[in-house]
Formats: C-alpha cells, sequence, structure tokens
C-alpha cells in the first residue's frame, strides 16, 4: 500500500498539523515504505509460532534488598540555604 501527497495532506488535516508541499511528499514516501514493511511482516507464515512476552525468555538476577548508603540529611542541611526541623524551606511561590 502506497499513500499519495493528497493522501497525506488529508491525514494533516485531520490531525490539525500545518505541512507543506515537500513535507507532504517525504511523509507520503516514509510511511509508503512503513506500510511496505508492514505488509512484508504479515505475508510471513507465523502459524506454530507461539507468541512471546520477551524477546529474552531469562530470568532476572535480583540483588538483595539492602541499605547501601547511610543517613547524611544533617549534613545535607547544613549546606542548604535554608532548613528547620529536619525540613527544607523554600520561597513561597503561590500567592
Amino acid at each position: 500500500m502506497s499513500l499519495s501527497r493528497t493522501d497525506v495532506e488529508k491525514i494533516a488535516h485531520l490531525a490539525r498539523l500545518e505541512i507543506n508541499e515537500q513535507e507532504a511528499q517525504t511523509f507520503a514516501d516514509s510511511l509508503s515504505q512503513i506500510l511496505s514493511l508492514i505488509e512484508q511482516m504479515n505475508a510471513v507464515d507465523t502459524t506454530g509460532v507461539t507468541p512471546m512476552a520477551h524477546p529474552r525468555e531469562a530470568a532476572l538476577r535480583l540483588r538483595e534488598d539492602k541499605v547501601t548508603e547511610g543517613d547524611e540529611r544533617s549534613k545535607f542541611q547544613q549546606i542548604a540555604p535554608a532548613a528547620e526541623a529536619g525540613l527544607y524551606l523554600v520561597p513561597k511561590v503561590i500567592e
């Protein structure tokens, strides 16, 4: 299936996109190539092929869930512009 420039212009109008004639021709060529590839893929006989959820049917290695960094909140609040009672103070942005 191939798309013409007028087909692309109609699609662009429906999508409320503004494209010029050169872009329309470029998009028509690109979309035609994509549709051609899809037609080739649909032509392949896939009977007997089980669908996969993921291309690698391998189990993932999981790491142990443990803390690797210590609590450094007081260190970071010392260098903050403003902090009080363990909280960072920020300027009011909404009136």
